[in-house]
């Protein structure tokens, strides 16, 4: 085989000339590979050797690639060979690029320029000067819009009137219809293969962001990206356009078929996902620290005009913020929905649908949409088809709770949730009924969607693996966000609302942490909300408080002696588990459903950074009688309200940065707060016991306790439906405390948050792409590979 014997060749520290064709060609002259045979026949030692022995030829063979795909991007790629060549330069370069960015030394190698590497070499014009990088960048962006190479050509002849490739307007090759384009192509199975390898070099380019460490300066901006999302490229429109519609067209089902897929092996799957991948990479943007993306829900103007604020210089990003016809919208939440459900689909119709694996590509794209789009963000809101992405979200958290590999799948998972939380039509939509019944691994219950993330939530908290202590914090902010919204919980969730009161108001669980009491106030919030603002409807929560009216009454006398405390904790020594799993009567599981497992020992995953504490992820906002909401400056000088930290960082104060975070650095763990730096003192317990707010509950349980006790005393009662019936009819109308002004704790963009997501998608896109493993064993930086 050609390839082979000149990659030994190659290794000889002899330098070949770049003028030497006959030697160079044997690199991409073979017909009949794949890019799993350019794996093979190209060791990872090999090309380790060829960088260290003989440079000049890894440089040489880099430069006559991409002159090859300039060649085949300004000539059209007309004949089979051509473009075999042009797939084998494809294939040749993802597989060497990860070895040149594990190197240091090699890294600019591509942003340098090459002398008299212009176009075609010939004329000495500025043209000349372009580093590789670009050169390889645009010539793939033409090559993806390239007349019967991988779009359909519009000419119905043959070679000499071929199109030529530079006077095609690219926006009628779009590649699906969806977002600004209406015409469906046929599909082509070579077409969409072709694309796949191309997006597949594409994505190796952008992959240098691998072979950094993780850093949350923003201005270190990936130089592969930023080039090929610029002006520039011009074809970043159509491509922006293809990719989101090949992805939010895609039915695995196969055309409305059910189990089609077993008889027809289905090409566009990896199209899709390589679109996938590559499209949530181009959008890889820290809003935070930029004029944001994001356009205010209230202006005007047609598909992606300029009507709007310029927005930032990254078009991909820029063209996702300025989506805003509503079938654009409703096309895109259609696709992201009906993928997302699939894996659901699998679980009560076995086999009736192809299954696909990249959810949490997904995940992270509707975040991008989400988070740069606000009036997507509203769109999603409206009606309640968020239903039918908040569902599939529940089922994922709840399936990967045991599964230490799936962590980054929970927090991107509550990170949505977060988002969502923040506006008040979330609330409102969690009222519908739920009647699907996706078979999970949670009690049976009749109910609403409030019920089923209430009862998720409860889930996660107490037979979720401890790694996802963290999200704690955020999980009950989710809860407190739609609290004042929630019309009526069932019994069920009103019981797991209680008993992870419960576990958490433990004397050891509250005085082994320093940050442990926020769940408290967090839950105490909840039931203030419900009680003050959704009383009527609510007869299952307040019967609950009653009946766990004890818990109130203890918090209330929280002791606060040094002698208490360390009894306290004494406790905590007995009872090593985190949160207590007894008396919590779970009943029978859903039909049909597996328990949570957790990873098969030996699976991969990647290590993620830190997220930042819930004080950095939110902001509070103030909701007004009209529904309207205003920011709370964190500055303001009025005291702060019940169970809300005050600005202030000193270090005896309970709800200081640094104490609440004595986990920001995972590796070092709980070192620090378990290895006795920090103890609670009867000052600390103090602190945070006399803003505990009790006052309403407190009045609830005063008027109402004494009246469910008569009425069982006169009937004779053990009867729950008789005291429910009284609860329903009574009203607390004049008795309880003046309403407290409804909070909102609405997620901020951050470069924390940012940091994270970077880490999180390029782990899923290492483990995901191993078939050809393009990235396994080199030298990764943003994260660290582990085994469970």
């Amino acid at each position: 085989n050609g390839s082979s014997a000149s990659i030994t060749m190659f290794v000889s520290p002899q330098p070949v000339e770049a003028t030497d064709d006959a030697f160079w060609d044997q690199f991409w002259a073979d017909t009949a590979t794949s890019v799993q045979d350019v794996f093979a026949l190209v060791p990872a030692a090999e090309i380790r050797a060829v960088r260290e022995e003989s440079p000049s030829n890894l440089a040489t063979l880099c430069y006559k690639a991409v002159e090859k795909l300039v060649q085949g991007a300004e000539s059209g790629c007309h004949t089979e060979k051509d473009r075999q060549i042009i797939l084998n330069c494809c294939r040749l370069l993802t597989r060497i690029l990860p070895y040149i960015f594990e190197d240091p030394d090699w890294r600019g190698f591509f942003w340098s320029t090459v002398p008299g590497a212009g176009r075609g070499g010939g004329d000495e014009d500025d043209e000349n000067a372009r580093p590789l990088a670009e050169s390889l960048l645009l010539a793939v962006a033409d090559l993806l819009f390239c007349p019967d190479f991988t779009v359909q050509s519009h000419r119905r002849s043959t070679v000499d009137t071929a199109e030529d490739i530079h006077s095609i307007d690219s926006c009628e090759y779009i590649w699906e219809a969806g977002v600004g384009f209406a015409h469906a192509p046929q599909p082509n199975y070579t077409h969409d293969l072709n694309r796949t390898e191309l997006l597949k070099l594409l994505l190796t380019c952008f992959s240098e962001a691998m072979y950094l460490p993780p850093s949350t300066d923003s201005s270190n901006a990936n130089p592969w990206v930023q080039f090929f999302c610029s002006t520039e490229n011009r074809h970043a429109l159509p491509l922006f356009t293809s990719l989101l519609n090949v992805v939010c067209a895609y039915d695995p089902v196969g055309y409305g078929i059910p189990y089609n897929h077993l008889l027809f092996s289905d090409y566009r799957e990896p199209l899709v996902e390589e679109a996938a991948q590559v499209l949530i990479v181009t959008l890889d943007y820290d809003s935070s620290t930029s004029s944001s993306p994001t356009v205010d829900g209230t202006t005007t103007g047609t598909a992606m005009d300029d009507v709007d604020p310029p927005g930032p210089d990254n078009l991909f990003v820029n063209y996702l913020s300025r989506i805003h016809r509503e079938e654009d919208f409703q096309f895109i939440l259609k696709g992201v929905a009906r993928l997302l459900s699939n894996p659901l689909v699998q679980t009560y119709l076995p086999n009736s649908a192809k299954k696909i694996q990249f959810h949490q590509e997904l995940l992270v794209l509707f975040w991008k949409l989400c988070d740069f789009n606000k009036k997507f963000l509203f769109f999603v809101l409206k009606s309640s088809d968020v239903l039918d992405i908040l569902v599939p979200i529940l089922y994922f958290l709840n399936d990967a709770r045991a599964d230490q590999s799936r962590v980054g799948l929970m927090h991107i998972g509550v990170f949505i949730l977060l988002l969502l939380s923040g506006e008040r039509n979330f609330g409102v939509r969690l009222n519908k009924p739920y009647s699907v019944r996706v078979p999970m691994d949670i009690p049976v219950f009749t109910g609403t969607h409030a019920d089923l993330l209430i009862i998720v939530f409860h889930k996660i908290i107490t037979s979720g693996h401890q790694r996802l202590q963290p999200l704690f914090d955020c999980l009950l902010t989710i809860v407190v966000n739609v609290s004042p919204y929630l019309k009526s919980l069932s019994m069920v969730a009103a019981n797991k609302l209680l008993h992870l009161l419960e576990a958490f108001s433990t004397t050891w669980f509250l005085f082994s942490a320093v940050q442990n009491h926020h769940l408290v106030f967090f839950l105490l919030e909840v039931f203030n909300n419900i009680i003050q603002y959704q009383f009527d409807g609510n007869s299952n929560l307040v019967y609950a408080v009653i009946r766990k009216r004890n818990v109130f009454h203890q918090l209330a006398n929280l002791p606060t002696d040094s002698q208490s405390i360390q009894k306290g904790l004494q406790r905590k020594k007995k009872t090593p588990e985190t949160i207590s799993r007894t008396n919590s009567l779970d009943g029978v599981s859903m039909e049909g459903s597996r328990p949570a497992a957790p990873a098969e020992p030996g699976t991969l995953k990647t290590s993620l950074v830190a997220t930042p504490g819930i004080d950095k992820l939110t902001e509070k906002s103030q909701v007004s009688e009209d529904g309207t909401m205003r920011s709370l400056e964190p500055e303001s000088s009025q005291p702060p309200p019940e169970g809300n930290p005050p600005s202030a960082v000193s270090n005896g104060e309970p709800w200081s940065e640094e104490a609440s975070h004595p986990r920001r650095d995972r590796r070092r763990l709980s070192s620090a707060s378990s290895s006795g730096q920090w103890t609670p003192t009867p000052d600390w317990v103090m602190s945070w016991k006399s803003k505990l707010p009790l006052q309403t509950i407190m009045r609830l349980l005063q008027v109402l306790v004494p009246q469910v006790e008569k009425i069982c005393i006169d009937k004779g009662l053990t009867d729950e439906s008789e005291i429910l019936k009284f609860l329903q009819h009574g009203t607390l109308v004049g008795l309880l405390p003046v309403p407290h002004p409804i909070l909102i704790r609405k997620y901020q963009a951050n470069s924390g948050t940012a940091m994270w997501f970077r880490t999180y998608m390029w782990g899923v896109i290492y483990l995901r792409n191993v078939d050809p493993p393009i990235w396994y064993d080199t030298d990764v930086k943003l994260f660290e590979i582990q085994r469970v």
